[in-house]
């Protein structure tokens, strides 16, 4: 065989096992028809745009196109703009505020946070359109960032066009929104530009307006990421996913033309985009979402408890999840529980609706068992509290009342809103080591299953530990809301799930040109194997189970039923009408089977 069959058929085989996937079959068809590209240009080689060209794509966007360089490239030398970097590398403001970087800045293994040549910092939807056309032209490779908070580096690739969006960031209210084409009843909503962080979102909405939108439950996610990947809050158990309360969107796709979609314009792309995942359809610039009422209140409550020994960790599993199932599995409660490897379970959940008083009268039982018992004590008493809901994401109010549990941007010019929760911060620039996440069906909660659910928890916190994030399972959530999430791509497993479970690990930020911060590769692969280990053992009471794609594994095996479950095909079809030269490419997206990893590269198609 020569060396170039050779290299086709190596190439060929990461497409085996979603060749033969059911679920996908009838996917083939439309992606088989998809492109007449073989491959995009790099710099350097012949098609690469010249001087003069990019000169014309710069005059087309009035002067926004940037030439980028990572600050940390010069450090060695002592460069200001390196020590810059170097002190706001834990600050996510900077990071997205700086086109060349990422808020994660890589994984073992998997992809290292690298700049595209060139951005254009669109500032309208022309500025987009022109990016667009451009990159078709010359066959580049384009990539798309708003929040740039992609654990599996879908926003960055270096040898690429950027479209950074991070200056769209307009809000405006609406008292009575019907979208364009339908007929029904006006709802009041919320239209934001694709740069728009959340916290954007919710000082607009909450804090100023006294509504309620659903959003992300991270301040610095942009909210376009968001939404096209599904979007759980703290609050989705009673308001749903954000790409379900999604009303219309502007979506500028690859033949450079601009859609206003919703249910009755371009229905098929308006579903698409609510959970397909970012970067594969188009570039969505502008958004739409239905805002609520807002709850009395919203209030969390902390606190950590550790059991004196194994059998009696077991019985605090049991005792946990029985207590959740008959407590908390309503609409009122998000967030989160972690389990530790040294018998520790650490309590993080939100509430909405519900006063101080009442939060705790639900907890009382629960606090009462285990104080009733000598093998358990708390590390961190439990604690509850409770706010007007109108102040949960505003940042003088926390300033005052409990600046412990906010972090600021510490940039002198910074606004006075820009915060993060303090839990947050170590995600920060992280390098991902390993990270793995599950749906777990509500059947498991029922009183035959849950002894083996307790169990499987035990034996995967033997090799690391995990969290159950219950507010991105919508099982317990009300009709309407699941009704609304069920009407978009994601994974239907999601409606059906009572919580996702989420393990991974990280260490400190790892940007390429960094002084003395090069990653323990040897470290960051045994603590993989033990993420691996973790999840597997959570399966073995749940197998099959899908992942979110926004938290998910970067080497997810058939990726595509894990992720969008029997709606792949239909996002694959979409693909075919939208994009047919594939255009838009990240990898594990919609359509990506066609290309190598790095989307340079058009593949055979499946067979």
């Amino acid at each position: 065989m020569h060396r170039r069959d050779l290299l086709k058929a190596a190439l060929a085989l990461p497409l085996l096992p979603w060749a033969m996937s059911p679920t996908v079959a009838g996917a083939r068809q439309a992606l088989s028809a998809v492109g007449t590209w073989h491959s995009r240009v790099r710099p350097g080689q012949p098609g690469w745009p010249t001087s003069a060209q990019w000169d014309e794509l710069s005059h087309a966007v009035g002067g926004r196109l940037q030439r980028l360089q990572s600050p940390f490239e010069h450090c060695g030398t002592g460069d200001a703009v390196c020590q810059e970097a170097l002190k706001q590398v834990r600050n996510p403001y900077y990071l997205g505020d700086t086109p060349s970087l990422t808020q994660t800045s890589g994984w073992a293994d998997a992809w290292t946070s690298r700049p595209s040549v060139y951005a254009v910092a669109a500032e309208n939807t022309s500025d987009v359109v022109a990016a667009v056309n451009f990159a078709r032209k010359h066959h580049l490779r384009l990539v798309v960032k708003g929040g740039g908070h992609s654990y599996q580096g879908t926003s960055d690739a270096p040898d690429s066009l950027l479209i950074w969006t991070r200056h769209m960031n307009r809000i405006a209210l609406h008292d009575a929104f019907v979208p364009q084409g339908c007929e029904g009843p006006a709802r009041q909503a919320v239209t934001v530009e694709a740069g728009a962080m959340w916290v954007d979102a919710y000082n607009a909405v909450t804090t100023k307006a006294g509504r309620y939108v659903q959003g992300g439950g991270c301040m610095t996610v942009g909210v376009a990421g968001l939404v096209q990947s599904g979007g759980f809050g703290s609050f989705s158990k009673r308001f749903g996913t954000a790409s379900g309360n999604l009303l219309e969107a502007e979506v500028v796709t690859a033949d450079g033309k601009v859609h206003t979609v919703n249910a009755c314009r371009e229905p098929e792309l308006f579903w698409a985009i609510k959970g397909g995942g970012g970067g594969s359809l188009g570039v969505v610039t502008r958004l739409t979402l239905v805002t609520h009422d807002l709850p009395d209140t919203f209030g969390a409550v902390f606190g950590s408890v550790q059991a004196d020994s194994d059998q009696a960790y077991r019985a605090l599993l049991a005792q946990t999840m029985r207590f959740y199932r008959d407590a908390l599995f309503n609409p009122h409660w998000g967030e989160q529980l972690t389990f530790h490897g040294d018998n520790t379970l650490h309590l993080s959940m939100v509430f909405q609706g519900l006063s101080k008083q009442e939060a705790e009268q639900v907890w009382a039982p629960f606090f009462a068992w285990i104080k009733a018992r000598s093998a358990y004590r708390f590390k961190n008493e439990a604690q509850v509290i409770a706010m007007p809901a109108r102040h949960f994401w505003d940042a003088e109010f926390f300033r005052q009342h409990a600046p412990q549990l906010i972090v600021a941007d510490s940039r002198p010019d910074a606004p006075p809103d820009r915060v993060l929760w303090a839990g947050d911060e170590g995600q920060v620039g992280q390098f991902i080591h390993g990270y793995r996440s599950a749906w777990l069906p509500q059947s498991l909660l029922d009183e035959r299953r849950l002894d083996a659910l307790a169990e499987a928890m035990f034996q995967a916190t033997r090799h690391w530990g995990f969290s159950l994030h219950f507010n991105k399972g919508l099982a317990g959530a009300p009709a309407d809301a699941i009704g609304r999430s069920r009407d978009t791509a994601m994974n239907p497993g999601a409606m059906d799930a009572f919580a996702l479970a989420i393990t991974g690990s990280e260490s400190k930020p790892a940007f390429p040109g960094m002084p003395g911060n090069t990653p323990n590769l040897e470290r960051a692969r045994q603590d993989k194997q033990g993420n691996d280990q973790c999840m597997d053992a959570l399966l073995t009471v749940a197998p099959g189970a899908g992942s979110y794609v926004s938290e998910s594994d970067y080497f997810e095996r058939d990726w595509q039923t894990s992720f969008w479950g029997g709606n792949y095909p239909r996002l694959a079809a979409a693909k075919r009408r939208y994009d047919p030269e594939g255009l838009f490419f990240v990898r594990h997206g919609v359509g990506s089977e066609g290309w190598s990893d790095d989307g340079f590269t058009r593949l055979k198609p499946p067979v």
